[in-house]
């Protein structure tokens, strides 16, 4: 029988409640800090496993890469579009101020849909069977393949934008 439960009896048989720690107006939080060592050490614990996970997962996957493959990858991992760029292009889309971390997002959304077009430009390079540089048909067919795959990229229909070619 738990301790809880005979205090429970024992608060029954004379009339009073049981004190709950941490939750008495005499407590003054007492006991509350106690709890959080422990469940913050419990975060942290599974959040560096987590990350010692992700770590040893790109291991393996940069070792199987080609070596094209990997100087891609080594590009894609230096380069960031520039945050006050995208911001100012925020900016003008929205016609509201775009804080930094709204365009740290917006710039780290955009570098990924980048990533997957030209991925996608280099399998229509590699099915056309053609070498060199990427070219803008690549990623035009690209662009459109994208689009067949996801559906369409953006509002389905602008809501402040000019309807164009129509009478």
């Amino acid at each position: 029988m738990s301790s809880l439960f005979k205090m429970s009896e024992a608060a029954a048989a004379n009339g009073t409640l049981p004190r709950i720690p941490g939750l008495g107006a005499d407590d003054e939080g007492e006991g509350d800090d106690e709890l959080l060592p422990a469940m913050a050490d419990d975060d942290y614990s599974a959040q560096l496993s987590w990350q010692s996970q992700s770590k040893d997962n790109l291991k393996v996957l940069m070792e199987n890469f080609s070596p094209d493959q990997y100087e891609r990858f080594e590009a894609y991992r230096r380069h960031a579009l520039p945050k006050l760029a995208v911001k100012k292009v925020i900016q003008q889309i929205t016609g509201q101020q775009a804080s930094l971390p709204v365009a740290q997002i917006v710039a780290g959304f955009a570098k990924v849909f980048v990533g997957e077009i030209v991925e996608k430009a280099r399998q229509v390079q590699a099915r056309r069977g053609e070498t060199g540089p990427l070219s803008p048909d690549h990623l035009r067919e690209a662009y459109r393949m994208y689009q067949q795959e996801t559906g369409n990229v953006g509002a389905a229909k602008p809501v402040r934008a000019k309807k164009l070619f129509v009478r």
